[in-house]
């Protein structure tokens, strides 16, 4: 059995649902359909998720909503005249639209995420009536029928334990089941959605609750690449790659997966292959347990973010202080701020956070009272901070790996402020001025990928 995920760019109109519903017919193992909301239908248009914001908002501020509604109308519609479907099954999609702001709801925090997840929700009604209307046998499973439970933060949830044990108990036919992305419920009855990746931690839910042997992530890429083709030029394309892999690249910037969305799969060791709904054919990446793979190259890929910033402390025998970095953690905990990594020496400490956590009022009172506790010779707040992560299983085995990879940026005088390399011995971390960032990603990947010595690297290496 494969669970399948389709994102909203392959759900965008009629025309993509005819490609979905023949990908979804080319294998009859495709029992479990998970949707998300209907993306873009071209560069100017606005997604569906997009426009129920307005529409929430448009409700929480007591305005009239009639012309969004009937946007929103409007592109369930289409897709439904596109396969000539009878009037009840849109008549209800879009009853159940407009009746949105009678429901009700604990605070306009519930109302916005109740709103924002009718986008998938009503996708996936529209998908089982069309299945149906084909003669494909298919069923609508509702997350409070499958019994998908989460914690309660409206716009941030995360999937409870007992989820899973209710959906061992779904019962699963012949029938195609149709999920929709995005949300679950919270043990009061309310709607709450997940942060980032939404429909893609939905389809790796399902896919562990219901023991499934493949999760099929259907984009709108070929496959994962080893670079960011924004960065280089017709990047390689990984053949297979383990899930730690995929996360640590999935941190420092590769956008098919938020980071955090393959938990679930990775925790019910289900194999994931990323494909493209406009090439199904194409064999995509599959993503796969550490278990018994074998690199066929030393990096597997090389990706950059600029989203950090960094705090660098001095102080002379600060190794000897016993104490030190617990007062630093408890000034961050007064501050509700984690950090990402903390390289040090015996005189120096960095701690590296995620800007996006961080506006310049807690910057300066967090840094005011690190300096009047801890009394550094020197603090500096550096915003200019890029992080490289170097990745690949097959850096474990290899020897001479940092220096193929300082080398080309020291020819191209590209300075490095940080290296650190994980306990996993996979991934190496490099810390630059962001406008050297992709300078380095472009010099790291024609060392490893283009250069004639890995010509020689693939010949003592394994392969897949």
């Amino acid at each position: 059995m494969k669970v399948v995920k389709f994102g909203g760019s392959s759900l965008a109109d009629g025309a993509h649902f005819q490609k979905v519903i023949s990908i979804i017919k080319d294998d009859p193992a495709r029992q479990i359909v998970v949707v998300s909301a209907p993306g873009k239908r071209f560069s100017e248009d606005t997604k569906v998720t997009d426009l129920l914001i307005t529409y929430a908002q448009r409700v929480i501020d007591h305005q009239d909503p009639k012309t969004v509604v009937d946007k929103i109308s409007q592109r369930y519609q289409a897709i439904s005249d596109f396969f000539g479907l009878p009037a009840r099954p849109i008549d209800k999609i879009i009853k159940k639209l407009r009746s949105l702001p009678l429901e009700y709801y604990p605070s306009n925090t519930y109302l916005m995420a109740a709103f924002k997840a009718h986008g998938e929700r009503l996708n996936a009604m529209l998908l089982t009536a069309v299945l149906n209307h084909l003669n494909i046998p298919a069923r609508f499973v509702d997350p409070f029928e499958a019994g998908i439970i989460v914690t309660d933060d409206p716009s941030d949830a995360s999937v409870l334990p007992e989820t899973y044990e209710n959906l061992a108990h779904l019962k699963v036919t012949e029938e195609k089941l149709i999920f929709p992305g995005f949300f679950g419920f919270t043990p009061n009855g309310q709607i709450a959605t997940f942060s980032r990746g939404g429909s893609d931690i939905t389809g790796a839910i399902v896919s562990r609750g219901l023991k499934a042997d493949l999760y099929e992530n259907f984009t709108d890429v070929d496959a994962i690449y080893a670079a960011d083709p924004r960065i280089v030029d017709h990047p390689h394309a990984i053949k297979k790659m383990t899930y730690r892999e995929m996360r640590e690249l999935s941190y420092a910037g590769f956008s098919v997966f938020h980071d955090e969305a393959i938990i679930p799969a990775i925790e019910g060791q289900v194999p994931i292959n990323v494909k493209n709904t406009n090439h199904p054919e194409l064999p995509g990446t599959l993503i796969v347990p550490e278990d018994s793979f074998e690199p066929h190259r030393t990096i597997t890929g090389v990706a950059s973010s600029d989203r950090f910033a960094a705090l660098y402390l001095h102080r002379y025998l600060l190794n000897k202080e016993v104490g030190f970095t617990l007062k630093l953690l408890q000034i961050l905990y007064k501050y509700d701020v984690s950090y990402e990594h903390m390289p040090s020496g015996i005189d120096d400490l960095t701690i590296i956070f995620d800007k996006n956590q961080l506006d310049n009022e807690t910057i300066h009172e967090m840094c005011h009272d690190i300096k009047n506790t801890l009394h550094p010779d020197q603090l500096d707040w550096i915003d200019d901070y890029a992080i490289i992560m170097v990745v690949g299983e097959g850096m474990r085995s290899k020897v001479g790996t940092i220096e193929n990879i300082i080398r080309p940026l020291a020819e191209n005088n590209i300075g490095v402020h940080m290296i650190n390399q994980g306990a996993s011995r996979i991934s190496i971390m490099l810390g630059t001025k962001q406008a050297d960032a992709k300078k380095a990603v472009k010099q790291i990947y024609q060392q490893f990928f283009t250069c004639q010595t890995d010509t020689h690297e693939r010949s003592t290496t394994h392969a897949d």
